[in-house]
């Protein structure tokens, strides 16, 4: 398909020119902007800390501990070798203290695992250690230590997720909603990919998304759009429909926009943060990660997504803190967090190939009939 424009048909949202202007447009208008309305510190761009800070366990042990293992990685990249064996010690004495208190919170059917992961993730903190005595000649294998201490800092944290944390509002009740976390194998022409899908953060339009995969929507779909180092666009079905038409109604199904703020349990829907007078406010789903999935709308109607997706491909330039020209505007609902070097070789003449829900199947729920 050929398209006048860099935006895709109907549904397009901006072209990358049009981005760079409005960045611009910003720095220009930034020096009105009151200093303590713009985000503190470095945009997180490291998808599964994204996604773990997302889960309703209100834990503030486990919480700092995040912190202080996902310091080190700075620790490394700077070459910081003593307080990165500083910020370990830390990580792991906290551990060791806390593991009795942690483990007596959890149900009793739940203890043993996180017992087991517990152990296993003080083995990783010791193992990283041991490698930063030997500075630059160890750091690369403390970096693989330090990616599975997360996996397993992950698998730990969702012991402490119970029931979903709020109600949807009942005109939605329509739609199909995602009451948790699930994840999609997407293959395409490029390769395979594993999608992440936040339903804590946006139940909506992860449920909507899916659905549509459950239904195998997206088989054997083109991708609709690709420039490089910014967004994939896909889910335009064939013929004169620019969505998913619903059997039942004959008509086609859209969603609201979607958009949980961070400290904020539920999303606001029908609008965009500006328009809601939240301006100032980040989404728990920042753009600031390479691979964030969201859906793609009318430029001039938040609440039209239906089928077609993006994954954005986050620039420094382009995702600065404070400074980020998606979020607020646009339904985040997840992020690639497996394959994401598929992501960077998909071409315009690609195709998906097939994608299947494999986890958190119990988790989508359908409207009654």
């Amino acid at each position: 398909m050929i398209y006048p424009n860099p935006a895709v048909g109907r549904q397009g949202f901006f072209s990358r020119l049009g981005i760079l202007l409005l960045f611009l447009s910003l720095l220009v208008m930034g020096f009105c902007i009151p200093v303590h309305a713009l985000p503190q510190g470095d945009a997180i761009t490291d998808s599964r800390t994204i996604l773990r800070r997302t889960l309703p366990i209100g834990e503030s042990t486990l919480q700092h501990l995040d912190d202080t293992i996902i310091g080190v990685k700075d620790d490394l990249k700077y070459k910081r070798w003593s307080t990165a064996r500083s910020h370990l010690r830390d990580a792991s004495s906290l551990l060791a203290r806390k593991k009795d208190q942690l483990l007596s919170e959890l149900a009793a059917g739940n203890r043993a695992s996180a017992a087991d992961t517990i152990d296993h993730l003080q083995e990783d903190l010791n193992q990283m250690q041991e490698q930063l005595k030997l500075k630059s000649r160890g750091k690369a294998e403390a970096l693989d230590y330090f990616e599975l201490a997360l996996a397993k800092l992950e698998s730990l944290e969702s012991n402490w997720v119970q029931d979903f944390p709020y109600s949807i509002p009942e005109q939605y009740e329509q739609l199909p909603r995602l009451l948790g976390r699930a994840q999609v194998e997407m293959k395409t022409t490029a390769g395979r990919m594993v999608m992440t899908l936040d339903g804590y953060s946006a139940p909506i339009t992860a449920g909507n998304f899916a659905d549509l995969v459950q239904k195998g929507f997206y088989d054997d779909l083109p991708i609709d759009r690709v420039e490089t180092f910014y967004v994939i666009q896909a889910g335009d079905p064939p013929g004169d429909a620019d969505g998913y038409m619903d059997p039942e109604t004959g008509k086609k199904r859209t969603i609201p926009l979607e958009i949980r703020v961070q400290g904020e349990t539920k999303p606001y829907y029908g609008d965009t943060l500006a328009n809601l007078g939240l301006w100032d406010q980040e989404p728990a789903l920042p753009f600031s990660a390479a691979g964030t999935v969201a859906m793609a709308r009318y430029p001039d109607d938040p609440n039209s997504a239906s089928s077609q997706f993006f994954i954005f491909i986050a620039e420094p330039d382009l995702t600065p803190a404070g400074l980020n020209l998606m979020d607020g505007r646009f339904a985040a609902f997840g992020y690639i967090t497996d394959g994401l070097e598929v992501m960077y070789d998909i071409k315009p003449e690609d195709r998906i190939l097939s994608a299947r829900l494999i986890s958190g199947q119990d988790n989508l729920i359908l409207p009654t009939a």
